[in-house]
This record gives C-alpha cells, structure tokens and sequence, in this order.
C-alpha cells in the first residue's frame, strides 16, 4: 500500500469515527464532591450522574409547626446515622402538605456540618439504586437518598430495586447511606379489593393472601415509620404565624379570619396551605388586605 493510499485509509477512518462520536452518549461530568446536594440525573444516554444543586433547600427545623414528635424522631435517627451509630431507612406518611417532604430537607442545613448528604432521586429512577450507593459507598460523608412522593402501580418493578436497596441484597449494604422516602399512603402499593378475597380460613386463623404480603413486606422494610395527620385549628394558625413572621408580619385578627377563609376555601388545614397563605398576604399591599 502506497503513502498516498495509507493516508486516505486514515482520513476516512478518521470520519467514520467522528460519525460514530455524535452517537455516543457525552461522557459523564466530574462529580461536585464539594457540594452537599445532589439529583440524581440520567441522560438521554441512559447514563446516570450525580447533578449538584448549587442552592439547597434551607428551610430551618424550627419553622416546622405542629409534627414536634415526628420531627424529634427523624432528628435522632439521623444524628446517629452522621455519628456513625446504627440508624434506620425511614418512611414518611400521611396528610398532604404537612411537612414530611420539607422535613427531610430540612435535615440538610441542619447537619451538614457534621458530615450529612442529601441526594434526591426521581420513583422513575429507583432501578439506578444500586449504581449510586457504588458511587458514594466509599466516601467519608453520610447520605441520604431521598425519594419524594413514592408510591407504585401494577406492573411496576421499581419496587424490586427499592427491596434490595433497603436489604442490601447479595451485597453487604453500604453504612453510610440510609434511604428516606415521603408518601401519601403507608403500603405504597394499591390495594384492590381482590386481594383481600385471596386471604384464607385456616382452623379460625386468618392468612393473607401472597398478594398483600408482598404489598406490605416493602413498607415494612423501611425501619421507622413517621405518620403525619391534617391539622386542627389552633395548629395551622400557629403554622400561619410563622410564615407570616418570616415575611415581618403579625397574625393579626384580620389575617386570622383571612387564614381562616383561605383555608375553608382550599378544602385543607396544612403547613403548606398556610404557607401559601402567607405568601399571598404578604404580597398585597395594605388596601388590598383590608378589602379582603
């Protein structure tokens, strides 16, 4: 093969691979171990990265109202987690908008001095489970993974990867990630009425069917369970008076009936109903509040 020939073999196998790069999916970022706050982000690739946020929520733990005891006991599970003692994976459930999702970010400010993580990951990315505790099982920093609004349909297998998370599986499970999930409803799997009709009658005992067992096993594996529940009254105007604070406000008697009205208006009584409140009182100039 002649000079001029070798190189125009290697020109166009120089081109071929240039096509074949604008196929390839981009290579992965450098992770930001400096940061204190991940997402967990796949690419159209269908390559996973850890994507830090630049702000993290900062919502302190004070500003929380009306869930002291759930608060101190997600508090002491995550202190000794970042002391490196035992500690649970944790299931937060109930009531809408009473703080279980603001509670876990909470924890972020309030402890990211002593070494906690906060990595965020979408329901649809549960199956990466696996892939991000490699990432992160052999760094000095304590990790959270947090899944927000979790719950399951029929067929859906995400659960499985969530089971051995939680297990651990074949492999030993990491000691310095815990994972924490919120949802509306404590099996996180729907119930249908056919399942119940698949327990049995064995001489008086009663044995669920294979289908609840299997629903129920997957919340149990979560080792400490927080429930939430609506707010009465005198809570939710004392969850009011905080966010009115935070804006320099006083829960006066007018924004005590407004509060009221806006929350007969929203169907609920919630930290977040309040917080809303909140933030529209305070956007109105004072005209429009006595005209309320």
């Amino acid at each position: 093969m002649s000079t001029s020939e070798l190189s125009t073999l290697l020109i166009r196998a120089e081109a071929v691979l240039a096509r074949l790069e604008a196929w390839l999916p981009p290579a992965p970022a450098a992770i930001d171990w400096n940061a204190t706050a991940w997402r967990w982000r796949v690419t159209p690739g269908g390559r996973g990265t850890l994507e830090a946020v630049s702000q993290p929520h900062a919502l302190a733990l004070d500003a929380l109202i009306g869930v002291d005891e759930q608060k101190a006991r997600l508090l002491r599970n995550t202190r000794q987690f970042v002391a490196g003692r035992p500690a649970n994976n944790v299931l937060l459930t109930g009531a809408r908008g009473t703080g279980k999702s603001s509670m876990v970010k909470a924890l972020l400010p309030a402890l990211a001095a002593q070494g906690l993580r906060l990595i965020e990951v979408d329901k649809t990315h549960l199956a990466d489970l696996a892939d991000i505790v490699s990432l992160v099982a052999g760094r000095p920093e304590r990790f959270i993974l947090y899944c927000d609004d979790l719950s399951f349909e029929e067929g859906d297998d995400a659960y499985k990867a969530l089971k051995t998370a939680l297990d651990g599986g074949i492999a030993q499970r990491a000691d310095n990630v815990l994972i924490y999930a919120t949802s509306n409803r404590r099996h996180l799997m729907p119930e249908r009425m056919q399942d119940n009709l698949d327990t049995r009658n064995v001489n008086g005992e009663i044995h669920p069917g294979e289908a609840v067992e299997e629903k129920v096993s997957l919340s149990e594996r979560f080792g400490l369970w927080l429930s939430f529940y609506p707010f009465d009254q005198d809570t939710y105007l004392a969850a009011v008076s905080v966010w009115l604070a935070h804006y320099r406000l006083k829960l006066t008697a007018q924004a005590e009936r407004a509060a009221l009205l806006w929350a007969l208006t929203r169907g609920a009584r919630s930290g977040r109903v309040a917080w809303q409140f909140a933030c529209d009182w305070a956007g109105r100039t004072p005209a429009e509040r006595k005209a309320d």
